[in-house]
């Protein structure tokens, strides 16, 4: 188990990366799991930034999920799309 700081170090480290990446400030957060990625295509004026990139952040790991956070807009709303699920 790591401790509080490293905890606060490693969120500081993702939201840096994040924050670099897109300047949109998301209202809504949804988590798309199987059958649903495709509601990601909805998104308009879109930012996509692979798990695998992002410094900490767990990757998909469910076969066929995209494994991807997708920032945009749907319906002039800024949000944030999680395009694929974790499982422990």
């Amino acid at each position: 188990m790591i401790s509080e700081m490293e905890h606060n170090s490693k969120l500081a480290e993702v939201r840096s990366y994040l924050m670099e990446k897109v300047t949109l400030q998301p209202e809504l957060g949804i988590i798309l799991g199987s059958g649903l990625g495709a509601f990601a295509d909805l998104v308009e004026d879109k930012v996509t930034i692979s798990y695998k990139d992002i410094p900490h952040f767990p990757v998909s790991t469910v076969e066929g999920h995209a494994g991807q956070l997708v920032f945009g807009k749907v319906e002039g709303r800024p949000i944030v799309v999680m395009q694929g699920r974790f499982h422990y």
